[in-house]
């Protein structure tokens, strides 16, 4: 797991009364005139969406730049959000809200929403309603990124998160004058839990006001619950694992497929799928691919965050091992060290690992057995024939051919797997977001 927050604050605005829902939210204003065979919630609507974005009437807009298109639309819905905030609060909205937009509009390249687009595509997905629903789940996706980083770096006692304080930290430096530095910190600890909690419930919102025919709301409302369960479980036996020093292989793989491997890659193809409407071999072939490349992700995140440059993560690389985190790398290293008899590697890994104030020297030498014991090597090895299991799954199915092109360079560059003559636009910072996540 291992990554904000601009210095900006919003100014005080303080409304005379609380708006309604129509006034704060202006899809709501919408509802009576639409009609009613699509779904948004649980209640039923007639014809496609009535809404309209740029992006609606040809999808070879949104394929000319997936990114943009997200963040045009992510964009709209913070903005809602933000005002609807404000309105219940104006310190709630500038302290919590525009922290939590800021965060989530300073991210990547929105790896997950383009997985998720050129699933839609792949599987042949292309009336206008297709597209605008993809684009909103995209922007859930973004929203539930935020939540688990959040949530992350207070978990990991984390203080950098892309290469800016993480939201908790910036948090007490805020409060820094008002109260001792405990306080402080208590303060900054409990806004980014409440900032984690406002991210999920928003991109809950996304997801349950997106217009969608009864069938296909259904089977993305079962993934996306799917998703959050799945992030959760995952997160806990990767916590309970740092506690009880529980650091088999198999253990280690259990907590990555669910704590990342399935939200980050899987869950995406597979909504991207559902979207479309699509028939069982391509939900298969696409969630068979992302079960595989999703793995090979977070393997990848792992590597990164003992052997990244922070110059290119934007967080300091060893968190891991002072955290004690109970990663596949690491419980590789132990084992090997085990087997072999290698006692000076056990102990080095018994002493070093868990201890938050470990010098760069003994991160180093921790660094030093996950090369010789051959655990980092076996890790690369492992992500190279996960990417190619995954791959191999996408010649099930009788996919869009374009877009399943763009679908293997994302999928290889997600696990930083090399492809020949990638876009520079195509290309997924596994690094961006930090180890976990």
């Amino acid at each position: 797991m291992s990554s904000t927050v601009a210095k900006d604050h919003r100014a005080d605005r303080s409304p005379c009364a609380h708006p309604t829902a129509e006034q704060v939210s202006p899809a709501a204003a919408r509802r009576t005139a639409e009609p009613a065979d699509h779904v948004r919630g649980d209640h039923q609507r007639a014809s496609p969406p009535t809404t309209r974005s740029a992006y609606d009437d040809d999808p070879r807009t949104v394929d000319a730049d997936v990114t943009h298109a997200v963040r045009a639309v992510l964009g709209e819905l913070l903005d809602q959000q933000l005002a609807a905030a404000e309105a219940v609060d104006p310190l709630f909205g500038e302290d919590l809200a525009a922290r939590v937009a800021r965060f989530t509009r300073s991210g990547g390249r929105l790896g997950r929403s383009r997985l998720l687009w050129w699933a839609l595509r792949a599987c042949g997905g292309t009336e206008p309603w297709r597209t605008q629903a993809a684009l909103r789940i995209g922007a859930a996706l973004e929203l539930i990124q935020t939540c688990a980083l959040v949530h992350d770096d207070v978990m990991d006692g984390a203080r950098v998160r892309r290469g800016r304080p993480a939201l908790h930290v910036d948090v007490a430096a805020q409060y820094a004058g008002a109260c001792d530095a405990r306080q402080g910190e208590r303060l900054g600890e409990s806004a980014a839990i409440l900032a984690g909690d406002l991210a999920l419930a928003w991109a809950d919102d996304v997801v349950a006001d997106t217009e969608m025919p009864r069938p296909t709301a259904r089977r993305v409302r079962e993934l996306w619950r799917a998703l959050r369960t799945e992030m959760v479980a995952g997160q806990y036996l990767d916590v309970q694992g740092e506690a009880t020093s529980a650091r088999s292989p198999a253990r280690a793989i259990r907590a990555a497929r669910l704590k990342s491997a399935r939200y980050s890659v899987e869950r995406p193809l597979a909504l991207g799928a559902a979207l479309a409407d699509a028939g069982p071999a391509a939900t298969r072939a696409l969630g068979s691919a992302g079960r595989c490349v999703g793995l090979a992700f977070q393997l990848r995140d792992d590597l990164l965050d003992a052997f990244g440059d922070p110059r290119d993560t934007g967080k300091p690389a060893g968190g891991d091992i002072r955290s004690g985190k109970p990663t596949y790398l690491a419980a590789v290293a132990h084992a090997r060290a085990e087997t072999s008899g290698d006692r000076h590697a056990q102990d080095l890994l018994r002493d070093t690992f868990g201890r938050t104030d470990a010098s760069e020297a003994e991160l180093d030498a921790v660094r030093a057995v996950f090369a010789s014991t051959g655990a980092r090597d076996s890790v690369e090895e492992k992500i190279r024939g996960l990417v190619a299991q995954g791959l191999r799954h996408l010649d099930t199915a009788a996919l869009e051919p374009e877009p399943t092109r763009q679908l293997r360079i994302l999928l290889r560059s997600a696990s930083g797997v090399a492809c020949d003559a990638a876009p520079a636009s195509l290309v997924v910072p596994t690094a961006d977001e930090g180890a976990g996540r």
